[in-house]
């Protein structure tokens, strides 16, 4: 019988036990518990035999990495000991640890994660939900999905509409033929030009033109909806007649100096007006020097002059330059194209995305159909006497599905308008087109004039009398309460931006949300009740 000794000395002993027979050590299945015994040292008692008998094992195999040789290069070695740290610092452990790092939450002000998609899901879901319970409240009250007081106005005087609003493009194109005039035989010989009359008969004809597409309707007596949608079209072709005209009469002047270099003794050495900036300060620069270096500085003060005009008159992406825009393609292209200020050329998709394009149209008509069912649910007095919700949400479709027809490249159409902290900052991110036009064709026209505030003053004029045009059609009154409201935004934003509460940005955009939930409300009111 063996006794607890013999049990401790066949156990762990120090004696020879080659003559008992034990089971042949083969390499671990699982690669974790095999890299703990190679890497971190758990080895049982009797590591020296067991290590040896580990290492036989790993010979006989690559496991994770194939072993470089005693004789390859340096290269070699290097490579095989940085693949080995590399995975000993990301090398899995038998009982996973969590990293701690400093990091903020998704809705921290510090945060960089911009991605609230599910939030966009969930706000069409809740839209969903609303129309469905609306129509099942409708059919429980008046046995019909929907009330038609809205819907009645749609078909009156379609097609009328359709005809005005058909000839009211057409009449946009009078500022084409106008600078062919200028560049022909015989308006050079008349010395017909952009800057002498040019500016005057078009400015003018944008007058006469807006009048009368804004009185047609009264006259026609439209229905609200009809007239709203013509009276924004036409303001909307107005900003891209002005646009087309203007920009194209500075090209014309450009265009006209250039060729004037080539006799540079009576030529303007002015300045080429830019946009943007070509960067040289001086073209008139006087030298103390003598008549030789004066004279060199003239060429290099002329090429520089030749070379920035030139550059007026190409378009960014290089491929049109002008007069070869003055066409009638390229202008309907802009018509169409989601953008109210022209230029030469715009950056291009590959190609129309069929599937998008239709997704884009079906949105509208949705987002129609659902502000439809928001105003006669939820708006009194009944909506034939004032007007329908904020339609911000078709820029998103509207825009993209001509975006799509066009290919037009940049779709950025409005910014987080929803993290606003006064009404400047309002005023440039809810319709970025629109900003863009303003700031290029009011605030930037107007500002070498009269200066930086006055400048402001008068964009903010011209969008309030923009405004009210607008309340106008839908009330059938002029009473100016919007454009009030809208000018009041200047003392608060100054205000807001004193040094009691400017960079309080949490409290400041509490604010921006309550005035923009009472002012409109209030401003409905007053336009019902007085």
């Amino acid at each position: 019988m063996s006794s607890s000794a013999d049990v401790h000395v066949n156990g762990n002993g120090n004696g020879n036990h080659n003559h008992i027979l034990r089971p042949r050590v083969v390499k671990p299945s699982n690669q974790d518990v095999l890299r703990a015994i190679n890497e971190d040292g758990f080895l049982p008692a009797n590591s020296h035999n067991y290590t040896t008998e580990i290492g036989d094992v790993s010979e006989q195999t690559s496991g994770r990495s194939t072993p470089v040789p005693a004789d390859a290069p340096p290269s070699a070695h290097s490579l095989s000991s940085a693949r080995k740290h590399r995975k000993a610092e990301h090398r899995k452990r038998i009982f996973p640890t969590i990293e701690y790092t400093s990091r903020v939450s998704h809705f921290d002000p510090n945060s960089d994660y911009h991605n609230f998609q599910g939030f966009f899901i969930l706000f069409w879901i809740a839209l969903t939900i609303m129309a469905i319970t609306t129509m099942l409240r409708n059919i429980k009250d008046t046995g019909y999905p929907m009330r038609v007081q809205i819907w009645q106005l749609f078909p009156i005087k379609v097609w009328e509409l359709g005809l005005a609003d058909f000839f009211m493009v057409a009449s946009t194109v009078a500022s084409l033929p106008m600078h062919r005039l200028f560049r022909s035989d015989p308006g050079k010989k008349l010395g017909l030009r952009w800057a002498t009359g040019g500016v005057a008969v078009q400015s003018i004809y944008q007058t006469v033109w807006l009048a009368f597409w804004v009185a047609l309707p009264f006259f026609r007596g439209w229905t609200w909806t009809a007239q709203v949608c013509l009276t924004l079209h036409t303001l909307v072709l107005l900003m891209k007649m002005h646009s087309y005209a203007f920009y194209n009469g500075h090209l014309s002047e450009t265009e006209r100096r250039l060729q004037a270099l080539d006799n540079p003794t009576a030529a303007s050495k002015a300045p080429a007006y830019q946009y943007p900036s070509s960067g040289h300060s001086s073209y008139t620069h006087e030298s103390e020097a003598t008549g030789e270096v004066k004279e060199e500085d003239e060429k290099s003060s002329l090429s520089l002059l030749r070379e920035d005009l030139a550059i007026e008159l190409t378009s960014p992406l290089g491929a049109v330059t002008y007069p070869n825009n003055l066409t009638w393609y390229n202008y309907g292209d802009f018509i169409l194209c989601p953008t109210l200020c022209y230029e030469l050329e715009y950056p291009r998709t590959a190609g129309i995305v069929w599937s998008e394009l239709a997704y884009k149209i079906l949105a509208v008509f949705g987002v129609i159909f659902l502000l439809t069912i928001t105003s006669e649910e939820f708006i009194l007095p009944p909506p034939d006497r004032i007007g329908p919700p904020s339609r911000d949400l078709i820029f998103e479709y509207l825009l993209g599905a001509f975006a799509e027809i066009t290919c037009f490249a940049d779709r950025h159409f409005y910014s987080d308008w929803w993290n606003s902290v006064d009404w400047l900052e309002f005023s440039r991110e809810w319709n970025i087109p629109v900003h863009h036009f303003f700031r290029r064709h009011v605030y930037s026209a107007s500002r070498p004039h009269i200066g930086r505030p006055m400048a402001t003053l008068i964009t903010f004029l011209i969008s309030a009398i923009g405004h009210e045009i607008i309340m106008a059609c839908i009330t059938k009154k002029i009473r100016g309460y919007g454009f009030l409201a809208q000018m009041s935004q200047l003392p608060i934003v100054m205000l807001q931006r004193t040094k009691w509460i400017k960079g309080k940005k949490v409290l400041n955009n509490v604010c921006f949300w309550c005035s923009m939930i009472l002012g409109l409300s209030m401003i409905c009111s007053l336009y019902v009740l007085c």
